[in-house]
């Protein structure tokens, strides 16, 4: 079976798992945890970057960065994974969803605006497979309303808008490190604070409601309890896996961008043919390839595409079910205007394995088989 993701893997994981071990530091914060930190820091641009168990807790301290009261409304697409939705429910915000572009599946932007209320504290766009979301637009509307931007970029490491790093545009990013995206620790994440103000505040956060990290600094001689808090440190086990990726983060990157145009090469006639629908990358954006995906022409072919597909030993795989359409998304949010295009391009949308150094037989099976379903 040709697996719809496979983790990444460079080689030097476990010599630095090992590493971490022999350094007898492997709760958060040690040494590799700082290497990432600062990898991010200085790759993309941000203020403070700081590992997270996951990039769920890092929409967590997100959402309670900003400070967030019951009753707030936060505005985010359906289309996203529960994660997004359940950061801002469990600061107590009530959620407004609104539409998405049928071209990159991300937030339409022109519909945020329509959404906002007395009550609306936070926009939280999705950069949908590594693209970005509008940010000039989606950054002028909240500087004009005041109100706060969390960038949901789990899927947009080393994805850019007009030269600027996903996640670093707004208040703050959020990163994931789970096992099916292009870098991994397993399960981890990060979050990006890209103003200085809010800084310390986040390191009390994420160390229990301490001002642990002033202590280690050396800026307290003794640190205490000083605010509310939780856990959000990642074994350094986790990071020293990171890192073994992160050192190759080019290399990573540049073989999946293959095989992305591997797949939109070989199914652009098909494209042509109005047979499908390949991804749309705007001219101001420079993708991560982070998945590849291509929508059918209605949900009965897509199911019939997936069933073929898993005959020939090859996983293929539907997203996101629309969260406004969801048990949860009915009891703690609204669908604000018309869903014109959030479900019927959610029940088109099907996704091909996709991961770093593919074989290349599995590569050409994978076409060939699409090509096949297609041309039948």
């Amino acid at each position: 079976m040709i697996r719809f993701n496979v983790p990444p893997y460079t080689g030097k994981e476990l010599e630095y798992m090992k590493e971490a071990i022999a350094n007898r530091k492997i709760c958060g914060d040690g040494p590799f945890t700082k290497k990432c930190s600062e990898w991010i820091e200085q790759r993309f641009g941000t203020k403070k970057a700081l590992l997270t168990t996951s990039g769920s807790t890092a929409l967590d301290m997100a959402a309670l960065l900003c400070d967030i009261r019951p009753g707030d409304e936060v505005i985010l697409p359906s289309f996203t994974f529960s994660s997004t939705a359940n950061s801002f429910v469990l600061a107590g915000a009530k959620l407004v969803f609104v539409d998405i572009r049928p071209d990159t599946m991300n937030i339409d932007e022109n519909k945020i605006e329509e959404a906002i209320t007395e009550r609306t504290k936070v926009i939280a766009p999705v950069h949908y497979a590594g693209v970005a979301c509008e940010m000039d637009k989606i950054m002028e509307i909240a500087h004009r309303y005041h109100l706060k931007v969390v960038e949901d970029a789990a899927q947009g490491v080393m994805s850019t808008y007009k030269g600027k790093a996903l996640g670093t545009i707004g208040d703050f990013g959020c990163f994931s490190f789970h096992e099916t995206k292009n870098y991994s620790m397993g399960e981890g994440g990060a979050i990006l604070i890209n103003d200085e103000d809010y800084i310390e505040k986040a390191e009390i956060l994420r160390e229990k409601g301490t001002n642990r990290s002033r202590f280690f600094r050396g800026q307290v001689d003794k640190y205490t309890w000083v605010d509310f808090g939780d856990s959000y440190l990642p074994s350094d086990l986790n990071a020293a896996y990171l890192w073994a990726q992160l050192e190759k983060a080019d290399e990573i990157n540049d073989n999946r961008l293959e095989t992305w145009n591997a797949y939109y090469n070989a199914f652009l006639p098909l494209a042509e043919r109005g047979l499908i629908e390949l991804p749309h990358v705007p001219a101001d954006c420079i993708h991560n390839a982070h998945m590849f995906y291509i929508k059918c022409r209605s949900l009965e072919e897509r199911t019939r595409f997936i069933s073929y597909m898993k005959q020939n030993d090859i996983l293929c795989v539907f997203h996101y079910v629309p969260l406004h359409s969801a048990p949860a998304g009915e009891k703690f949010g609204r669908f604000n205007g018309v869903d014109r295009y959030t479900t019927s391009e959610s029940d088109k949308l099907v996704r091909l394995p996709m991961y770093y150094n593919i074989d290349k037989e599995d590569l050409r099976k994978v076409i060939n088989c699409t090509l096949n379903f297609f041309k039948a």
